[in-house]
């Protein structure tokens, strides 16, 4: 089995394979793209993890400074989703968030090509001019592991978000 293919993750939003069993990561650029971004969190946020709707889908899903990631399984099906948010003011720094992977794939590697894509795309496009992006996120506490095995740093106290214990996570990209 061969490593999987850094995705640049295209501005046209189309779609760049991941994986060997033919996942592919695509930049959501349209209405139907963020609808479907929508529907798994609304699956694993709203009805796994009782989080109201109110809170999860919000303004910042539209905001210009926002990108969204989907990842496709073989058949077309996303099977995960999160979105990048940027402010012009702080040049190479990203927020990373909304982070879902569908609940049939989770363990199988999907959750990491999905931070690849996110992290590909925060180096290409937000850079700052040591060419180094500082990745921020906010890691639920039972996701803590995946986020240490992608490389996050967890620091900080635990505080609730949603109703869902958090800790801050931080990653410097492109850094030797």
């Amino acid at each position: 089995m061969s490593a999987p293919v850094r995705p640049a993750v295209p501005a046209d939003g189309s779609r760049v394979p991941v994986s060997p069993r033919g996942h592919t990561a695509e930049r959501v650029v349209d209405r139907a793209g963020l609808e479907e971004a929508w529907a798994l969190r609304t699956r694993v946020f709203v009805v796994e993890q009782q989080v109201p709707l109110e809170e999860e889908i919000d303004a910042l899903d539209t905001a210009a400074t926002t990108t969204h990631v989907l990842v496709r399984d073989a058949s077309g099906a996303v099977v995960a989703t999160g979105r990048l948010l940027t402010d012009p003011a702080h040049v190479g720094e990203v927020h990373v968030g909304r982070v879902a992977v569908d609940g049939t794939t989770r363990g199988t590697g999907v959750g990491a090509l999905l931070m690849r894509a996110l992290e590909d795309l925060a180096l290409a496009e937000h850079a700052g001019p040591d060419g180094t992006v500082r990745s921020e996120l906010s890691a639920q506490v039972q996701a803590i592991g995946f986020y240490e095995r992608v490389g996050y740093v967890v620091d900080g106290p635990v505080y609730l978000d949603a109703g869902i214990e958090h800790r801050d996570a931080t990653k410097v990209l492109g850094a030797s």
